[in-house]
């Protein structure tokens, strides 16, 4: 497969020095490995540079963005945006899946939609954006993504990232009990079960999700409890992120 870097530095906004890294950060390591006679290298390496990179980067974001805001709350600010949920959202808004080279069994399994792929290809992407012009270069690609994904936070909010967790806290605060959570139901072959989990406060029952796992249904019910005592003082970030006004 030929890849147009042209079109590539367009979708991205960067013109590269180094071409070669470029085409590095797109090539995945099922594509490398069909083509071992060529020596092609694949974006692991940049991957994992990258990772720190996007982490410099967004810790510099969140610091220069919410100045008023605790340690705590900037390291989940920190840990939604470089997620492999947001990063791979990223990656699809620049376009990175059509440009992927990817191995023949990747390709049939669906590859360029999956996330850790594309998180992947946006940290290569990152990781040598920094190779090729430095920090500075690397930072101006993320943060503008970044300024439209997060808005400034008041100082009263605070940022929460476990559903459960603020959940049981809220209780807590309002001297009620402690959440409970039942497994309603629980369908399907072991290796792919859906599970229905029911969560009361007070012997009262608030909320069923439906999930994968039962840790992932009892974050979702939680998430649905919340949202019914909260109202509109919580506000949804991303994945299991969000904002409550106090």
């Amino acid at each position: 497969m030929i890849v147009d870097l042209a079109q590539v530095e367009k979708a991205v906004g960067l013109a590269f020095r180094d071409k070669d890294l470029l085409r590095r950060a797109l090539t995945h390591s099922s594509y490398a490995y069909e083509h071992i006679d060529e020596r092609v290298g694949d974006n692991e390496v940049l991957e994992f540079l990258g990772d720190s990179v996007v982490g410099l980067v967004t810790a510099d974001f969140f610091c220069a963005t919410y100045p008023n805001l605790r340690e705590g709350d900037l390291s989940k600010y920190k840990s939604v945006a470089a997620s492999t949920t947001s990063l791979s959202g990223l990656a699809l808004k620049l376009g990175l899946q059509k440009f992927l080279l990817l191995g023949k069994g990747e390709e049939r399994s669906g590859g360029r939609k999956k996330r850790n792929i594309l998180a992947g290809a946006f940290e290569a992407l990152l990781g040598a954006a920094y190779l090729d012009q430095g920090y500075e270069t690397a930072r101006g690609l993320l943060f503008p993504m970044l300024q439209k994904s997060f808005k400034k936070s008041d100082r009263g909010e605070q940022v929460i990232n476990n559903y459960k967790s603020a959940l049981q806290e809220y209780c807590q605060k309002n001297n009620r009990s402690a959440p409970s959570y039942r497994t309603v139901t629980s369908v399907g072959p072991d290796h792919s079960k859906t599970f229905l989990v029911e969560v009361s406060v007070n012997r009262r029952a608030l909320a069923k999700a439906k999930g994968p796992s039962k840790k992932n249904a009892e974050q979702k019910a939680a998430q649905k409890a919340l949202k019914s005592l909260l109202g509109r003082r919580m506000k949804s970030l991303a994945g299991e992120t969000f904002v409550l006004k106090k």
